[in-house]
């Protein structure tokens, strides 16, 4: 499922967001890249222990956690990251690659399977040509581009890369979910069943029918989920 999340961060946060990463110390995002993609990224990175990605990661984990939509369709058990990229000048791409299974946190030893990608744009598409996040699923190439402070979330299984940055810089978050439903099909279901059930509130009030689904939607989960 491929899903664009609206206004993730807020107008202040999006400034601030800006104003930290405009300042920070960038490195080689080669640095941290595996095997394989280690021959197709070409981007910089914010080193996840200075003090402006803490203070971002903060920030995006604060943002993620008040976002209704985000938690309904990630059911988020473990998040790593946030991270935060550059895309510009010689450093301007990543080609065709497929997120890691399991990650590994230096700073924290923790390990998190990635179930769910998602990448939070914090330029806006008029700042620069190209850099659009290609996702690679079931109904063909999505050329994706959204504007600053909104969200893509995808499956961590899909080939994706980010096409070249002709002009201007792109920056952007990204993280990985390790969900409490592990099963994607499963994931899909619970989120169709809660955004229905939330229409038909708006629709239609607090109804018995909305009861009964409600508690159909929570027996699903209660016999899916992995706390």
């Amino acid at each position: 499922m491929l899903l664009h999340l609206e206004d993730v961060l807020t107008p202040e946060e999006l400034r601030h967001a800006r104003q930290v990463l405009e300042a920070a110390a960038w490195t080689d995002g080669r640095a941290t890249a595996g095997a394989q993609a280690l021959a197709v990224k070409n981007n910089q990175q914010l080193p996840q222990d200075s003090q402006a990605s803490r203070e971002l990661q903060a920030m995006v984990r604060a943002a993620l956690n008040r976002h209704a939509i985000f938690f309904s369709a990630a059911l988020p058990k473990k998040i790593f990251g946030p991270l935060f990229n550059r895309y510009g000048g010689e450093t301007n791409h990543y080609g065709n690659h497929v997120d890691g299974a399991v990650l590994h946190s230096r700073l924290t030893g923790e390990r998190v399977r990635s179930d769910v990608s998602c990448t939070l744009f914090l330029s806006e598409p008029d700042e620069y040509e190209g850099g659009e996040l290609v996702v690679e699923d079931s109904y063909g190439s999505r050329r994706v581009k959204l504007p600053a402070g909104h969200a893509l979330l995808y499956p961590a299984t899909s080939v994706h890369r980010v096409e070249p940055v002709t002009r201007g810089c792109r920056m952007a978050s990204f993280f990985w979910v390790e969900s409490m439903v592990r099963g994607a099909e499963q994931r899909r279901l619970l989120f169709d069943l809660d955004m229905n059930l939330l229409r038909l509130r708006e629709r239609h009030g607090e109804s018995d029918l909305a009861v009964a689904l409600s508690g159909t939607y929570h027996n699903l989960l209660r016999m899916w989920a992995d706390t």
